[in-house]
């Protein structure tokens, strides 16, 4: 069985080519979407929004104190969605000056379902698509 080669294409915005090559490795379709959310890490929620998304994972915009390995609970606000997207293991992945990823750990199969349809939609008005 032949493997497919990774690629990616890291915006010139990430600058560091850690986070490239973390992109190498995502299994997951990402867009460049925000969706505002809400982070609960320590012992209240702060209001965040995310920079770009997938159903493994996201990256974040967010005042919250964090650092690699940490378990965080997200609630993302779907437009259209009757609730918010729950998920209580985000365990974050890397942290930058103003911005951190999570990948999403045991996400139930109602809110994957809620992300690939966010993110089909996203792509089907965007126009992206992959190369």
């Amino acid at each position: 069985m032949q493997r497919d080669q990774p690629f990616s294409i890291a915006p010139e915005s990430y600058g560091n080519r850690n986070l490239a090559s973390n992109m190498d490795r995502r299994k997951h379709r990402r867009v460049p979407a925000q969706v505002q959310g809400f982070l609960l890490g320590n012992s209240h929620e702060i209001e965040a929004v995310t920079l770009d998304l997938s159903v493994g994972g996201a990256r974040f915009d967010c005042d919250i104190e964090v650092y690699p390995g940490k378990v965080i609970r997200v609630r993302l606000v779907i437009p259209g969605a009757e609730e918010p997207v729950s998920i209580e293991d985000a365990r974050v992945q890397w942290v930058g000056e103003d911005t951190f990823g999570v990948s999403f750990q045991n996400v139930r199969p109602a809110e994957l379902d809620e992300l690939e349809q966010l993110i089909d939609e996203y792509e089907e008005t965007e126009g992206s698509g992959h190369a």
